[in-house]
């Protein structure tokens, strides 16, 4: 199917023929439309317009009004205030553009004509150290990126730089070759995240407690870091251990945040060790990076310590070790290189911003990013208690990323236990999860990622207001009106005349792919999550207000109803694919 052209792109290219027309003096000029709540669109371009050819707004208005035809598109045209233009849509318009979209798999949505590819860097946890609640937003914005970009076709190479290197090894390692069996399993054939966390935590709880008593075995850990970084075979089978371990562990959490993790998208620390001799090289022979007290560094005009001095991004530090610098320059080599992508998109907290600024200013001075590839951060804020400070247990411990979405589930189960009528326990059970993690999940996409938000669990799986629960409940409605709609099916007829809220559901329906657009290219999934809970508020007025089954319409209104129901019901479901989120069929 070819794609489907939007009312609003079909609106706006009659007016700017009309303007043509009309005005041939003006040129090419943009007729600015929008939605309005005073007609189906507003086009507000005339003031700019009359600036320019020094007019009147209201006189140019009204030219172009006679150049514009009425008809098959346009119902009527009217100037208000200082020349801007309502327009109505006629009904038939409206219906045939969606059944235009009814009758392809992507609901009329185009894909990209020029796709490039994009790596994106998110979801990246600690070898041998527990998720907490601050993993939760790089997962799940990172995830619906993922989704939303590959959807508009882009080629999307998921990356999770997961932290699997540094000194904290050795302590481990040596501790492990001494205490052989820490990580040994109860049962070899099948091992919970829980398990395989436990005994991360007790080993590495038990390594700290030695390491800081014991002289010698600290000196025996600092030894084992040089034998690490060095390749040695024994230490690095060990250290082996650590990321098998964890990442059961890791596995365990996404499959409970109902995420796809894949073990050759996980590239560590690690993955770039053979690297890094050559970027520091590279980038100190083109004087990108200069000697400062031994340590080799990038400095810039603009970043200043509290003192005035320049602050550096260290890339080798004085001893030789390497920084985090170094790692990240290396892996946008390695990005750029061999994954020939040209768009990089890290979904990292804000708190880094400054970090990730002179990396990628780095890279430009290197010549690894220019015109061609970009590297963009896209910054999350801070997961806040209802106190509005920093998300910590009642201890003041960092809220474990487990305990959270337990508890989601737990409080989910509440509401869908009340509401259920016909569901069995083990249905119970699996809407419980399904609610509960995309309640989570929602609460997450529905804020601007550079905000902070409170995570408050009552509030996320409420029926009522901008949640997650409360769309999904409206899906099952869609869903529900089919089991109850006996022989009459969904048909779109062009010929009848709409409802108001029967209109106001099309229109926005129609705009789908302009919001998915929006979305992809600015990077902001809570543009879709608006969409989706505006979507599902029209699609209760409608329901209210234009009734389906019963009291029963006349044959042809209940089958372009149940058209609009179907259409409402697959770009929900689409969407909230889109963001990482299950819609049940029934609730």
């Amino acid at each position: 199917m070819a794609p489907v052209t939007s009312l609003a792109s079909t609106v706006d290219q009659r007016i700017a023929d009309a303007l043509s027309a009309a005005l041939p003096e003006a040129g090419p000029a943009d007729p600015l439309l929008r939605r309005s709540d005073r007609a189906d669109f507003q086009a507000n371009g005339m003031l700019a317009l009359a600036k320019k050819l020094k007019g009147n707004p209201r006189e140019l208005a009204a030219k172009v009004v006679q150049a514009l035809a009425t008809g098959d598109l346009v119902k009527e045209v009217e100037v208000s205030g200082p020349g801007f233009l309502n327009i109505t849509v006629t009904d038939r318009a409206i219906t045939e553009t969606l059944a235009a979209r009814a009758a392809d798999d992507r609901l009329g949505v185009p894909r990209a004509t020029d796709p490039g590819t994009t790596v994106i860097d998110y979801a990246q946890p600690n070898v041998a150290k527990e998720m907490h609640v601050g993993h939760l937003r790089s997962a799940v914005i990172g995830a619906a990126m993922v989704e939303i970009l590959e959807f508009t076709g882009e080629n999307v190479i998921r990356r999770h730089h997961i932290g699997d290197w540094g000194t904290q090894f050795g302590m481990l390692i040596q501790y492990l070759t001494e205490h052989p069996h820490e990580l040994d399993h109860k049962r070899a054939e099948s091992v919970s995240g829980e398990e395989a966390m436990s005994n991360l935590g007790r080993l590495y709880k038990s390594a700290r407690a030695v390491f800081d008593s014991d002289e010698e075995f600290k000196a025996r850990a600092r030894d084992r870091v040089v034998a690490l970084q060095a390749g040695d075979a024994q230490t690095l089978a060990q250290w082996q251990r650590f990321v098998d371990e964890s990442k059961i562990y890791f596995h365990s959490v996404f499959d409970k945040l109902d995420m796809e993790i894949r073990d050759e998208d996980v590239v560590g620390e690690s993955g770039y060790n053979d690297m890094l001799e050559e970027t520091c090289r590279i980038l100190e022979e083109t004087g990108v990076a200069v000697r400062s007290d031994g340590a080799l560094c990038v400095f810039f005009d603009d970043v200043k310590g509290p003192d005035g001095n320049p602050t550096p991004l260290i890339v080798k530090k004085s001893n030789g070790g390497y920084g985090y610098a170094a790692t990240d320059l290396s892996a946008i080599r390695d990005r750029v290189g061999n994954l020939k992508a040209d768009t990089l998109l890290y979904v990292v907290d804000a708190r880094q911003s400054l970090h990730f600024k002179m990396v990628f200013e780095t890279a430009r001075r290197a010549g690894w990013l220019n015109e061609d590839v970009k590297a963009v951060q896209l910054a999350f804020g801070t997961v806040l208690g209802k106190d509005g400070k920093p998300f910590k247990t009642r201890e003041g411990e960092t809220v474990r990323l487990v305990d959270l979405l337990d508890e989601a589930v737990e409080r989910a189960a509440a509401v869908v236990r009340e509401k259920a009528k016909d569901l069995t326990e083990d249905e119970i059970v699996e809407r419980s999860t399904q609610v509960g993690i995309g309640a989570v999940k929602y609460a997450d996409l529905s804020t601007s990622a550079a905000r902070d938000y409170k995570f408050d669990l009552d509030q996320m799986v409420s029926l009522h207001g901008d949640t997650s629960v409360y769309i999904q409940y409206a899906y099952a409605r869609t869903r529900s009106i089919f089991g109850k709609a006996g022989d009459r099916s969904p048909v779109a007829r062009p010929e009848l005349e709409l409802a108001p809220a029967e209109r106001e559901l099309g229109l926005h329906l129609d705009q789908f792919g302009q919001v998915l657009d929006e979305a992809a290219s600015a990077y902001e999934p809570h543009k879709l999550t608006a969409y989706l809970y505006q979507l599902a508020s029209l699609f209760t007025t409608f329901y209210d207000k234009c009734p389906v089954i019963k009291p029963a319409p006349p044959q042809e209104i209940a089958e372009n109803r149940l058209f609009l129901c179907d259409l409402t019901a697959r770009t929900l479901h689409q969407g909230m694919t889109l963001l990482g989120i299950r819609t049940p069929e029934r609730l």
